[in-house]
């Protein structure tokens, strides 16, 4: 009970808009003293397969740097960049000897897409916990496979869909709740950037799994079906439009709801500022642009104990625009955006391993991702609309 009761108060102190101050002086638990309470508590002891972006910019630091974990091992085929890197670790050349033989509780994958299926797998049989970088899987199917496994085994099975913590869609699911635009009957989301060139990286080389609507698309995916839940149908238009690229570098989704439509779209031409959301109410408006710093900062090597971390600058707050409903007057608000906090991801999934609590993104809403991926992709192809059916992605 004491152990758990600690677990509880790391989660709450990891959150930017929680105050424990009441807490401080406790001569039974000092909350500030991280290192007299992980003296009392079983760290989750992580390996981590892959040693890239992904790895070193959106998981490595908040796994060092919070309370909960401790990295013990890394698989990669840059050995020395990983021993130049830290120290006290156990680094491997094969992941699958890595999942196999280390001492560690959870498994995180960031390795290549084709990947995912075969090492979670073999992460799960092995009775280890899985985090897997997004996409989940090539397929919906290999998808209930891992939700099945992981349910069978008793473990935590997570998706790494961390712009649910994005400052700009916090702000955004404010906006909704409070009611102040009414009924939402258009959203648009975007991600667009100006890259006119296709850069050789493993994303833009064509296989399963790979381009820009796996990488973006099954983001904004997540955010909608987290929003809104699933959509009836939807029509898609997923092509290239790149000289010399050979996967998927635009897309434009629109979903169909009972009275709702949204439109998720990525360019690789757009040189201009991001508009970001765009949501249409029945008794107002919400615009916002630009994108969530917390990337941008992770990758410039900006602490996340940094006070600025997470903080996005003043020019970049949405408007929201409203309409009396006695007259045609317009009222425009600028709306602070609230702080992004990707360490709230992983204090939940610590929460999930630890204590049973729920898990941040369930593998079953990683999956429904994929089905949703597979459907706009076939939609494409057909040149039409098609149903949309998650129901089997509500239990396995």
């Amino acid at each position: 009970m004491f152990t758990s009761l600690i677990w509880l108060l790391l989660f709450l102190k990891e959150l930017p808009c929680f105050n424990l101050d009441f807490l401080n002086g406790s001569q039974t638990i000092d909350i500030n003293n991280l290192k007299y309470i992980n003296k009392e508590i079983t760290l989750i002891k992580v390996a981590i397969v892959g040693f890239g972006l992904s790895a070193t910019v959106f998981h490595i630091p908040f796994v060092v740097h919070s309370p909960y974990f401790s990295l013990i091992a890394i698989s990669t085929s840059r050995l020395e960049a990983v021993r130049n890197s830290f120290s006290g670790i156990e680094v491997y050349q094969q992941s699958e000897q890595m999942i196999t033989e280390s001492d560690a509780d959870l498994i995180i994958i960031t390795s290549p897409n084709y990947t995912h299926y075969p090492l979670a797998k073999l992460a799960l049989e092995s009775g280890k916990h899985v985090l897997i970088e997004k996409p989940m899987t090539e397929s919906s199917e290999q998808a209930l496979k891992l939700t099945e496994l992981a349910r069978q085994k008793s473990l935590v099975l997570s998706v790494y869909h961390n712009r649910r913590w994005d400052g700009d869609f916090l702000t955004l699911q404010q906006v909704i709740e409070s009611g102040k635009l009414g009924d939402i009957r258009v959203f648009n989301s975007n991600i667009d950037r100006f890259r006119p060139v296709v850069e050789g990286r493993w994303l833009e080389q064509q296989g399963e799994a790979s381009g820009v609507f796996y990488d973006l698309g099954s983001h904004l995916i997540d955010q909608v079906l987290h929003l809104f839940g699933a959509p009836q149908a939807l029509t898609a238009n997923c092509t290239i439009l790149r000289e010399n690229s050979s996967v998927t570098d635009y897309f434009q989704v629109m979903l169909h709801y009972d009275n709702m439509e949204v439109v998720l779209k990525s360019s690789p031409f757009s040189a201009s500022p991001n508009l970001r959301f765009q949501l249409q109410g029945e008794q107002g408006n919400y615009l916002k642009y630009g994108l969530d710093p917390q990337e941008q900062q992770l990758r410039d090597g900006v602490a996340l104990t940094a006070p600025a971390f997470g903080i996005e600058p003043p020019v970049n707050y949405g408007i929201k625009y409203l309409v009396g409903p006695d007259t045609e007057e317009q009222q425009a608000i600028k709306i602070e955006t609230l702080a992004g906090c990707y360490s709230e991801y992983y204090a939940k999934l610590a929460l999930a391993i630890k204590s049973n609590a729920k898990v941040p993104v369930s593998a079953l809403e990683g999956a429904r991702v994929i089905k949703v991926i597979e459907l706009a992709l076939q939609s494409s192809a057909l040149g039409k609309r098609v149903n949309v059916d998650l129901s089997e992605f509500h239990s396995v």
